[in-house]
């Protein structure tokens, strides 16, 4: 069985733990022919210009903004998915779910957003039938306005049916005789899943409500740069997009990294946060101070 980590272990360490390292050159004025050990260092100055400009203030904004939405509509949308499979009586027509669910997972971001062009962009299936029926195009892929809903929408094809297999798994470990009894006392569908199922998976919700608050800055990136033209910067640009376009190809390396270590610093400060509110309501949380049981 340890055997068996090292080949995690390791890609931990060389993708997650060693670019760490690299954090120091938000601390410096880097120049990348003269390298990290030979680049001067200006404490936080980084930081100061980064704060005064009002493009990274957008980004922090949207960022905000889109991950507030992802977390109230998609977060339940995998719950609701597990609940809707593990309710299925034929065993055929449950695999037959789950394989549908499962499968945008496994597709890039790159074809999840060419099928929604293909679908609902301004030549798409849609809006062709709309001009067929002598209706005006709706402007799906390059409204700003609701580009929030339109990056949910696509989560929630790609992302909900695998997101579910969580909570699939700790619906098994629900006692059955539960159940049972609840139907022998007159109890309903609805209320055995309001008083017996829910409260038995509020351990595994609010485990994984911990986890997104702490990653809630990553709202992701392949997702947006792909649509960042078509709405504009100022719909799509988060974090994750002003760190590549500032410090990649605006060649400002310092001010690139000096924005991923704020946002990993906020990221661990709100995961800290959660944890110990979960413990406040009673939960074990995904870590404790030694000895407290």
């Amino acid at each position: 069985m340890v055997l068996l980590m090292v080949p995690g272990v390791l890609f931990l360490l060389v993708f997650f733990y060693l670019p760490v390292l690299g954090n120091v050159v938000a601390f410096q004025d880097f120049q990348p022919y003269l390298g990290i050990m030979h680049s001067e260092w200006n404490g936080l100055q980084n930081f100061v210009s980064l704060y005064d400009n009002p493009d990274f203030w957008d980004a922090l904004r949207n960022t905000l903004l889109l991950a507030a939405v992802q977390l109230l509509l998609f977060f339940p949308v995998p719950l609701a998915l597990a609940l809707i499979v593990d309710s299925l009586v034929s065993n055929r027509l449950r695999r037959w779910f789950q394989t549908i669910a499962y499968l945008p997972h496994f597709l890039s971001w790159v074809l999840v957003v060419t099928l929604f062009q293909q679908s609902l962009g301004g030549a798409g299936f849609v809006n062709n039938l709309l001009r067929q029926a002598g209706l005006d195009p709706i402007p799906f892929m390059t409204n700003p306005d609701t580009f929030p809903l339109l990056v949910v929408a696509q989560l929630i094809w790609k992302d909900a049916g695998w997101a579910m297999i969580i909570f699939l798994a700790a619906l098994t470990t629900v006692d059955v005789s539960l159940y049972e009894a609840a139907a022998a006392d007159g109890a309903g569908r609805w209320r055995r899943l309001w008083h017996i199922t829910l409260p038995s998976l509020r351990t595994v919700i609010v485990l994984l409500l911990i986890l997104r608050i702490g990653d809630i800055l990553s709202v992701g990136f392949e997702q947006f740069i792909l649509q960042r033209d078509s709405v504009g910067p100022g719909a799509a640009e988060v974090l994750d997009t002003f760190t590549y376009y500032a410090g990649v190809v605006g060649g400002d390396w310092s001010s690139g990294a000096a924005a991923g270590l704020a946002k990993g610093v906020v990221g661990a400060l709100l995961l800290w946060g959660a944890n110990s509110l979960a413990h406040r309501l009673g939960e074990p949380g995904i870590f404790q101070r030694r000895g407290v049981s």
